[in-house]
C-alpha cells in the first residue's frame, strides 16, 4: 500500500480482507472511514496513540543518558569490565540492574561462558525475554555467539536445559 490511496470498502459484511486489517493496524488514517468503521465493529475500536512516548523496556533514560548508565552502572559493579558494562547497558538499559542485581563479585554472576556472559544474563534472557535455546541467546539476543568456541556453546545450552527443565533454576 503506498501513500497515493486509501483502501477502498469490501463488499461482503461477512468478510474482511486481511490487508485491510493490517492496513487498520499499522496506518488506521489510510482506510476509507466506512471501512475503519467496519473492522472497529469486530474488532474493537482502536485506543488512543501512546507508544511514541513510551519508552522500550529498559529505555526509561534520556536520549542523551546512555554515558551516565554506563557510568552509574560501572560505579554499583566495578568488578565488571568497562566493555561488559557497556554491552548490557546497551542491549539491556536501565534493566541491566536487574541482571546484575545482587552481586559484589563475577563469581556472584554465576557460570561463565564465554565472552562476558553469565549465567545471570541468561537466567534473565529466558525469564524475561523468552529465550529458550543456545542459539536464542548466542544469536537472536547478544550476538555472543561470535565470541564463544563450540564447546562453550554447548556448555551454553546444557545449563539451558537443565534450567528450563527446572532443575537447578535460580531466580533471575
Amino acid at each position: 500500500m503506498n501513500d497515493d490511496h486509501r483502501v477502498a470498502p469490501q463488499r461482503s459484511e461477512e468478510h474482511i480482507d486481511p490487508e485491510v486489517i493490517v492496513a487498520w493496524l499499522d496506518e488506521p488514517q489510510d482506510l476509507a472511514p466506512e471501512e475503519r468503521s467496519r473492522i472497529e465493529q469486530h474488532l474493537g475500536r482502536r485506543g488512543r496513540q501512546w507508544t511514541h512516548r513510551a519508552a522500550l523496556p529498559g529505555g526509561d533514560f534520556p536520549t542523551d543518558g546512555y554515558g551516565s548508565l554506563v557510568a552509574s552502572l560501572q560505579a554499583a559493579y566495578p568488578f565488571l569490565e568497562a566493555g561488559h558494562v557497556r554491552r548490557l547497558a546497551r542491549l539491556y538499559g536501565t534493566r541491566a540492574r536487574r541482571i546484575l542485581e545482587g552481586a559484589a563479585s563475577a563469581a556472584d554472576l554465576g557460570a561463565h561462558f564465554g565472552a562476558d556472559l553469565y549465567a545471570a544474563e541468561v537466567r534473565y534472557l529466558m525469564k524475561e525475554e523468552w529465550a529458550v535455546t543456545a542459539a536464542d541467546v548466542l544469536w537472536r539476543r547478544t550476538k555472543r555467539g561470535l565470541r564463544l568456541t563450540a564447546e562453550q556453546a554447548a556448555a551454553l545450552d546444557a545449563y539451558m536445559h537443565e534450567a528450563g527443565s527446572g532443575a537447578g533454576t535460580q531466580a533471575a
